[in-house]
Parts: C-alpha cells; structure tokens; sequence
C-alpha cells in the first residue's frame, strides 16, 4: 500500500489549508485511515481519525472545532479540512493506514501499518 499525502504549504494564522492522501490498491476502503503530525523536537501526535465506513471519527482536543476528516473510498481518498490554523499547528502532517478492519479508531502510531511521506504545514502569527 502506497499512500502520497499533497496539500501542505504556508498560510496566515487563521487561515484554511485542504491535505489530501491517495491511497493505492483495495486495502483503503476497507481500514480506517488517520492524519498524525509531528512538529520540530517534538514526538508524533496523533491529530485525527475516521473508520473505514467514515461513520465514526475521532479528533484530538486541539483541532475539534477547526479541523475535519472525510475520506471517499471510490477514489481511495482521505481529506483534512484544517480551519482557524494556529501557529502551534505547525508541523509534518502524515496521513496513515490502520493495520487492523476495526470499526474503532485508534490514536496509537502502532495501530497503523502504512504510512505516507508527510507534508509540510507552516502557519505564521
């Protein structure tokens, strides 16, 4: 499974950026998919998750309220809507395959067996 994460790029505090991550082969539509970040000295974080359906999602508190995942499984696709970005959102945005079929979403890095190769999101003050 290959995953290829675009979207990423410089924008104003308060501004919106649109991530996007394709996924190659059968594997997608059936796992649940999740955006992770990981900013400068700082271990990955888990930012946002949706199951293979998309009927459940999960967000950390940081971004509830600014962020929103969807994903569209005829075109092997999971999307983040980043609204409202703060400069503390700053960071490498992965995009990640869940291991497992589960219905729940999970938070934990080793939870996922397919990652993309990150893109960068820089929000200025």
């Amino acid at each position: 499974v290959q995953l290829q994460a675009s979207g990423g790029g410089w924008v104003q505090a308060g501004g919106s950026l649109r991530l996007s991550c394709a996924a190659s082969g059968r594997y997608f539509s059936s796992h649940g998919m999740a955006w992770f970040r990981q900013a400068p000295r700082k271990e990955r974080e888990f930012v946002v998750g949706i199951n293979w359906s998309g009927h459940s999602t999960r967000y950390t508190d940081s971004v509830k309220g600014r962020f929103g995942i969807s994903r569209d499984n005829a075109k092997n696709t999971v999307y983040l809507q980043m609204n409202s970005l703060k400069p503390e959102d700053t960071a490498v945005y992965y995009c990640a395959a869940a291991t497992s079929t589960s219905t729940i979403v999970s938070i934990n890095t080793g939870d996922y067996a397919y990652w993309g190769q990150g893109t960068l999101v820089t929000v200025s003050s």
